[in-house]
């Protein structure tokens, strides 16, 4: 692979390359990996997630990756090198989750991941339109109404980094940002042309920043 070096965090949680294969679609040169020289030289960072809360927390600290992935999402957060949470890896970012009361996160972000709320099934397992309620680089060329594919009980509330919501029961946190940090509620590598759309503007925002 000869486009931007992404660093795709494997702490042995989920099907992780499939983050790897759709980043690859879109031109980067994904790795999995734990090794944190190989994050250290890498472009940017994405930090993928799915299931428990405390689960994850506990398997991203036994991989020595936490104080990593801390690290990256803090230096992305205050405009440095570019950093992606995906699903449960856009809650761990947050201080807390209600889901696993006892388990601290990365505390990047301010505030606790919730239960959904509402007459609603949970987990939320469909597809769903995607509000954006920001001009943000995330959303370049998704179109008037974009949708993409959740799976989630939990999720941060609606707040100043919020730049995307979904309806479930109520407004529902598809999406934050702050700085080059984004993260996504939904899964991009499974939404189809969308998801690949904000993962190669995701992609396409590296070289900027590393110039």
């Amino acid at each position: 692979m000869t486009g931007p070096l992404v660093a795709v965090l494997d702490y042995g949680i989920g099907n992780l390359r499939s983050a790897q294969k759709a980043l690859e679609r879109v031109g980067a040169d994904a790795r999995l990996t734990a090794d944190p020289g190989l994050v250290a030289s890498a472009d940017g960072v994405v930090l993928p997630g799915v299931g428990a809360f405390g689960r994850c927390v506990e398997a991203l600290a036994s991989s020595g990756l936490a104080g990593v992935a801390t690290a990256a999402a803090l230096q992305a957060a205050d405009g440095g090198r570019p950093f992606l949470g995906i699903c449960v890896g856009l809650q761990l970012l947050y201080g807390g989750s209600d889901e696993c009361p006892e388990v601290q996160g990365l505390g990047v972000m301010d505030g606790r991941v919730e239960l959904l709320t509402g007459d609603v099934k949970t987990p939320q397992m469909q597809w769903n339109r995607l509000e954006p309620r920001a001009d943000h680089p995330m959303f370049e060329g998704l179109g008037d109404e974009p949708w993409t594919y959740f799976v989630h009980s939990y999720a941060p509330p609606v707040g100043p980094d919020t730049v995307a919501t979904c309806q479930y029961g109520g407004e529902v946190c598809a999406a934050i940002a702050r700085g080059n940090l984004w993260a996504c509620q939904f899964h991009p590598e499974k939404s189809g042309d969308t998801g690949l759309r904000i993962l190669s503007n995701f992609v396409a925002g590296l070289a900027s920043v590393a110039a």
